[in-house]
C-alpha cells in the first residue's frame, strides 16, 4: 500500500503538475513584491500629493485614542485602519487588471493556434485530426444524403 501511495505521488510529481504548482507560486510572488512596488512608490505618491500630502498607508478611524493610567499602565489606541485597505484595494485591481490581460493574450493565441485553417501558427494535432475526422464525418453525410434522395 505504500509502495504504490509513494509510485503515485512519484508519477504526480514527474508529470509536471508539482513543478507547474511551483513555478506558479514562485512567479506570483516575484509579481506580488512588484505590485507592492508599484502600488507604494508609484501610484500612492501621486495620490498623496494630489490630496495635499495626505499619507494613505497610516489613515486610520480611531474609536479611542491611547490613554495613560497611573503612569505605567496605558490603554492601547482602538483604530481602524482604513488606508491600508485602500492601498490593498488598490493592489487587487492592479492584479486583477494584470490576470485579466494575460488570460486575455491567452485565449487570443490559443484560437489561433485551435484554427486549423489559419497556415500562420501550426495546430496542434489533436485538433487537426479532429478537424479531418469532422470533414470526413460531413462528406459522409452529404454523401448519403444523395443517395437516400435519389432512393425516394
Amino acid at each position: 500500500m505504500k509502495i504504490k501511495l509513494l509510485e503515485e505521488f512519484k508519477e504526480f510529481a514527474v508529470k509536471g503538475n508539482m513543478i507547474d504548482i511551483a513555478i506558479g507560486v514562485i512567479i506570483g510572488a516575484a509579481f506580488n513584491k512588484v505590485v507592492n512596488t508599484l502600488v507604494k512608490e508609484v501610484l500612492m505618491p501621486p495620490l498623496s500629493f494630489m490630496t495635499n500630502g495626505t499619507n494613505w498607508e497610516n489613515k486610520k478611524l480611531i474609536l479611542r485614542e491611547a490613554v495613560a493610567i497611573d503612569g505605567t499602565k496605558k490603554l492601547e489606541e482602538i483604530a481602524i485602519g482604513y488606508g491600508k485597505l485602500i492601498e490593498a484595494g488598490v493592489d487587487f485591481m492592479i492584479i486583477a487588471l494584470t490576470v485579466f490581460l494575460v488570460v486575455k493574450a491567452m485565449n487570443v493565441m490559443q484560437k489561433k493556434a485551435e484554427d486549423p485553417k489559419n497556415v500562420a501558427v501550426a495546430t496542434p494535432k489533436n485538433i487537426e485530426l479532429m478537424t479531418k475526422t469532422n470533414e470526413l464525418l460531413e462528406n459522409q453525410n452529404e454523401f448519403l444524403r444523395k443517395v437516400l434522395a435519389e432512393k425516394s
